[in-house]
């Protein structure tokens, strides 16, 4: 799958500081995370890192259900973002996307298919 993605969307300091939250705790940052919160910021604004809030709301465009966890992960030498997302039915999906691209690059779980929203 490789959907169109929006790069438009806005950069919520809220969700960044979430998103920080969870890279301390994967251990992709270290103990100083002040300078780090402003290198994800930086690098959302040099267009080097989408920004999280755009993977969210491609996803809520997209799929129906509730988001229950957001990770950034280096995998295989890439950032990648994992979302986790309750459907509407208790179908449980993980939604990977290339962090620099916001492309779509793997989805597993259980009943996906009836989490997408139809035209």
């Amino acid at each position: 799958m490789n959907p169109s993605f929006p790069f438009s969307a806005s950069f919520r300091p809220g969700l960044a500081v979430v998103l920080v939250l969870l890279l301390a705790l994967a251990g992709l940052l270290p103990a100083s995370a002040d300078d780090d919160w402003q290198d994800l910021h930086d690098r959302v604004n040099r267009g080097e890192l989408v920004p999280m809030t755009a993977i969210l709301d491609w996803l809520e465009t997209h799929y129906a259900g509730q988001v229950l966890e957001v990770e950034l992960e280096r995998e295989e030498g890439r950032l990648v973002y994992e979302v986790e997302m309750l459907g509407p039915r208790g179908q449980r999906g993980e939604f990977e996307f290339d962090g620099a691209s916001g492309e779509l690059i793997g989805i597993e779980g259980v009943g996906i298919d009836d989490m997408r929203r139809r035209p």
